[in-house]
């Protein structure tokens, strides 16, 4: 393995199998980062989502999707040839992965893909305890999905970001408005009915402990684009507030705990107690 990945490995503090996981998880994202960097991808799309705020902005959670809008609708866009530039990269460090595109079964405004690697041979790799490679099935895949927006929703702006590792490159991404707006739109708008993302509940608080105040521009072209709003009507703060004070009424947030344990650490796990409708309906005052 690179000595590069083993420096970035050493300032994970990892002792069990899932800090090992989560630490790879989050390394072959940097990586897969540089190669679209590398690709010139950052001239047509932008990184959003949990990975990006947790890579570019320091979120305390662990993320397991790379989400990516392009700047401008493009139905014809080929995401081919930036995976091949990805699964260079990151063979290039010492990691043994395949990049897939994904088959689409039917119309979709989605490009998707997967990196995927065995887990044992990546623990090997990186010399993890002999006690946690054993425990570890041969047939288990890590697996991190990339999902390209080809037909996204208007308004938005972006920013570079610097990245120092494995070596200094730039990402483009949303401003954190527009990410926010994003986050809003995810926790407004997802049409899961017994699935609750507890991980869109605990990015809100994030934002709201970062004092960002969403992109309303932005939300409203979200939830017009999913049939979450009229387009001839006007969106302001005081019906943000009206349709999150209704979708908290609806949350199970029992549920939502349990999906957003395994991605903390145990440390941050404890915050999760003070979850329920009263909870957010009281933080949630601070955007209004």
């Amino acid at each position: 393995m690179d000595k590069a990945i083993t420096d970035m490995l050493s300032e994970y503090d990892c002792k069990t199998k899932f800090d090992y996981s989560n630490a790879l998880k989050e390394i072959i994202q940097e990586v897969s980062l540089l190669g679209l960097w590398r690709s010139k991808f950052y001239e047509y799309a932008a990184f959003y989502g949990g990975t990006s705020l947790r890579i570019l902005y320091g979120l305390n959670r662990f993320s397991e999707d790379m989400d990516f809008t392009l700047i401008k609708p493009d139905s014809k866009f080929d995401l081919s040839p930036h995976l091949k530039a990805i699964e260079e990269e990151l063979l290039a460090f010492g990691f043994e992965v395949n990049v897939e595109k994904k088959k689409k079964k039917m119309k979709s405004q989605i490009e998707s893909a997967f990196v995927k690697s065995d887990t044992k041979i990546q623990f090997i790799k990186i010399k993890a305890p002999d006690s946690i490679v054993q425990h570890t099935l041969s047939n288990e895949i890590l697996k991190i999905k990339i999902e390209v927006d080809t037909d996204p929703p208007m308004n938005f702006k972006t920013e570079m970001k610097n990245l120092l590792r494995p070596i200094p490159f730039q990402v483009k991404t949303m401003t954190l408005d527009c990410l926010f707006a994003g986050k809003l739109h995810a926790i407004l708008a997802r049409k899961w009915k017994t699935r609750v993302k507890g991980r869109d509940y605990y990015d809100l608080i994030w934002y709201i402990g970062q004092k960002v105040q969403p992109n309303l521009e932005h939300l409203k072209s979200r939830l017009v684009q999913s049939g979450d709003w009229p387009s001839d009507k006007n969106f302001t703060k005081k019906e943000l507030k009206k349709l999150l004070t209704e979708k908290f009424k609806t949350v199970n947030f029992d549920d939502a705990k349990k999906d957003v344990a395994p991605f903390l650490k145990s440390r941050e796990q404890q915050s999760l107690t003070l979850w329920n409708q009263k909870y957010f309906l009281n933080i949630c005052s601070h955007l209004f």
